[in-house]
């Protein structure tokens, strides 16, 4: 297949990282084309309105937070926020749990009320003290000990990875806060929110802002980067892929996603279990640890956007292996795996017209503020790499105009006299 088109930057996938770098590089005066293989932009962030009136997550939850005023504020100009404060449960032993573990979750485990003195006491004597834990497993054993992290960790990461988690990367798990207080809230970070009208809306109004943009959905990488003559390349997809898997298939994990709607009418016989009126469960997520059920956890966003409607909708989670044709989720936080990827990522450095950015392209396990900050900096980058460059195309185009508009007056004044002439005859 030989090029029809032209454009400055081709730029493959649509999610996060592709559409925050179009953006950027439109702003600088650079024209861009953005193609994904899915019939939606926005990847796995993508939302919308279900058939109950519900906003869900099509590709499982996504909670937005970040320590960055900076990449907040950028955002900020594409989208309001509804602030939200994540919370969410664990099922065990039939039960409803505080999570992450907090004083609440002490408490319900000893069936009485206690302080956050004697919790830290039980802790230090619990505790199993490793000094530079290596995997996920030692880097919770020494924060909890045994009991409560096979209560709550060990059966949750073998269903969601298929790895014990003495196999994985001790961020895995050491992600997750364990307090003496009782703050429950799932995060950390200082700003906890979603886009007031989904993510979906972010991003159109992203793309409606940037008029160097031109979106193709649909549309293969392989049949992108033969179809669009282009000075650079920006790859956000699967970086294996990028090179036809010439080292191997790197290591994912994926998802099948299970949704469950419910009636105003069915939802109040519920509010038992839930808690309050028009929702199914007594948060936004529940993780079923247990080998008991097949899934991770349930999702019901409605608890987190805030959106007043009767109905709901629930989302069951089921990880699985990822094979060929299947959405890789996951890059899989393993030693073996990383080593895996860094002889794709020795490729991918001799690439100069090329950059690879995002949670896939480079094999990290990213949240979405991550991302938008990587890719504001690769656009940084390339704004200074090629701003000779534009100079000369924005100089020339000048020149043209002038002389257009000097030709187009000489010619008007040509045919003023013309005209006239023909008058006189």
């Amino acid at each position: 297949m030989k090029p029809d088109r032209s454009t400055d930057f081709l730029i493959i996938g649509a999610g996060f990282s592709g559409l925050v770098i179009a953006e950027r590089l439109s702003a600088a005066g650079w024209k861009c084309a953005v193609v994904d293989r899915r019939k939606h932009l926005g990847g796995n962030a993508y939302d919308g309105i279900d058939q109950a009136g519900v906003l869900v997550h099509h590709y499982g939850p996504h909670y937005f937070r970040s320590n960055s005023p900076r990449i907040v504020a950028y955002l900020s100009a594409f989208t309001d926020w509804h602030a939200v404060s994540y919370t969410i449960k664990s099922h065990v032993r039939g039960r409803y749990w505080s999570f992450p573990i907090n004083l609440n979750t002490f408490e319900e485990y000893l069936g009485r009320p206690a302080g956050s003195e004697e919790f830290r006491g039980w802790l230090k004597q619990n505790r199993i003290p490793i000094q530079n834990p290596k995997n996920s497993e030692q880097v919770i054993v020494s924060q909890i000990g045994r009991e409560l992290y096979e209560l709550f960790y060990e059966g949750y990461t073998l269903k969601q990875w298929q790895r014990h988690p003495c196999e994985l990367d001790a961020s895995v798990c050491g992600r997750i806060p364990v307090r003496t207080n009782r703050d429950d809230r799932y995060l950390a970070e200082s700003f906890q929110a979603l886009p007031k009208h989904g993510y979906t809306a972010l991003f159109e109004t992203m793309l409606n802002a940037s008029p160097g943009v031109e979106l193709h959905l649909g549309v293969e990488s392989t049949e992108a980067r033969a179809r669009w003559k282009h000075k650079h390349l920006i790859f956000t997809g699967a970086v294996d892929e990028f090179y036809g898997r010439r080292f191997g298939d790197l290591p994912y994990r994926s998802l099948r996603f299970e949704p469950e709607s419910f009636s105003a009418r069915e939802l109040r016989a519920r509010e038992p279990i839930s808690g309050k009126r028009g929702f199914w469960q007594p948060a936004m997520q529940v993780n079923y640890p247990g080998p008991e059920v097949p899934f991770t956890r349930i999702v019901e966003i409605k608890h987190a956007t805030g959106q007043q409607v009767g109905a709901t909708t629930i989302v069951r989670e089921f990880p699985k292996d990822w094979k060929l044709g299947d959405e890789p989720f996951y890059p899989i936080p393993a030693p073996e795996a990383r080593t895996s990827y860094l002889r794709y990522s020795a490729l991918a450095a001799t690439e100069p017209a090329a950059s690879f950015i995002g949670r896939l392209a480079t094999y990290q396990y990213l949240n979405m503020d991550q991302v938008t900050g990587m890719a504001i900096a690769e656009a940084d980058k390339l704004i200074s790499r090629y701003r000779s460059g534009l100079k000369c195309i924005r100089a020339y185009a000048q020149w043209t105009r002038r002389i257009t508009s000097r030709n187009s007056e000489e010619n008007g004044l040509h045919r003023k006299a013309c005209h006239g002439t023909t008058l006189v005859n």
